[in-house]
């Protein structure tokens, strides 16, 4: 399996609306502390966006909902792997993405035959606070020969101008959020994303 190089993580179907068009293969809606009905909402507006323009969704922690509405991806934490039915997510023809931290982490993650692994924080980063150090790119070297040719995505503090570090120590895919949805421009931002991951694509 391939990831785009470029994976964008947002918290609503607005932003989906907004910057899928702009030319995003590859979106993970992480939307938090919301009612099953806004979130069902949610994942099939923006399921919609991402039929139209050919780019592949990832939802992040429901996995159930996921398979009611026919997703093609989710993405679990360590604590919701430790409740997910894998077998369910499997059979529905789900692709499963796991975050990791640590060694640990790792090897639970890698137990559980995932379709890629995510690493971070990769740099110190302003969006949730983080019980782990910044890992850097070594680690991200590590974890890509220890994973073989499972996808490696980086996320934690990437921004543009970190683009080519993470790739060329092993990364597959480069995950942003804040980057984007707090800069003053999004939708330029994008592009300059898009255009700085096109060598990689």
């Amino acid at each position: 399996m391939k990831l785009d190089p470029f994976y964008l993580i947002v918290d609503s179907a607005d932003w989906i609306a907004r910057l899928v068009p702009v030319g995003v293969k590859l979106v993970q809606l992480r939307v938090k502390d919301r009612s099953e009905a806004d979130l069902r909402h949610e994942i099939r507006s923006a399921l919609a966006v991402c039929a139209e323009h050919r780019c592949q969704m990832i939802v992040n922690d429901y996995w159930k909902l996921a398979i009611e509405e026919g997703c093609d991806f989710v993405h679990l934490g360590q604590e919701d792997l430790e409740t997910a039915d894998l077998a369910a997510i499997r059979a529905a023809g789900i692709r499963l993405g796991l975050s990791t931290h640590d060694e640990t982490e790792l090897q639970t993650a890698l137990a559980a035959e995932p379709d890629y692994i995510a690493l971070g924080p990769v740099y110190a980063t302003i969006l949730k606070q983080m019980k782990w150090a910044p890992q850097g790119l070594p680690r991200l070297r590590a974890w890509k020969s220890r994973i073989g040719d499972l996808p490696l995505v980086a996320i934690g503090g990437l921004n543009v101008d970190r683009i080519d570090g993470v790739f060329s120590h092993g990364a597959d895919s480069a995950a942003v959020v804040t980057d984007i949805t707090r800069n003053a421009d999004p939708d330029e931002r994008t592009r300059q994303w898009l255009a700085a991951t096109e060598s990689w694509r």
